[in-house]
């Protein structure tokens, strides 16, 4: 996935997983903790440009039509932008009650895009885009 930097790949790693257990908690403040401030969040139809404007959403969305949901992610790869940024890039979808699997048109392509500071791997934004094109 990239040059010898394990210590940086396994802490990213971490924030993404963390981040994927708070989905399935259902908990907005811990879904956040790893967003910088100043993050942004652009989905289809979409643009979040904070972090408390993301936790706000997710909120509202496990309150409601995301109640009870997980997640399925596939981390593809993983480059590093120098000592302090990264980008993850994943396949990932959103798996309702019920559900054995995510449908294909609901599989999404997202980019994380990360940064190192004081230390701690942050997520600094976040993108995605439908993986089948509509059709």
């Amino acid at each position: 996935m990239t040059e010898n930097r394990a210590h940086d790949v396994a802490a990213i790693k971490a924030v993404l997983e963390d981040l994927y257990q708070a989905w399935a908690a259902g908990d907005a403040d811990a879904f956040v903790k790893d967003y910088t401030e100043d993050a942004t969040a652009i989905m289809p139809g979409s643009r979040r440009t904070s972090r408390e404007e993301v936790r706000r959403n997710m909120a509202e969305g496990f309150a409601s039509y995301l109640k009870g949901s997980t997640t399925v992610d596939r981390l593809e790869s993983l480059r590093f932008l120098g000592e302090s940024a990264a980008i993850a890039v994943s396949e990932t979808g959103v798996k309702f009650p019920g559900e054995t699997e995510v449908p294909a048109e609901r599989m999404v392509h997202a980019t994380w895009v990360l940064e190192k500071r004081d230390g701690a791997w942050l997520l600094a934004a976040y993108h995605n885009s439908p993986a089948v094109a509509a059709g």
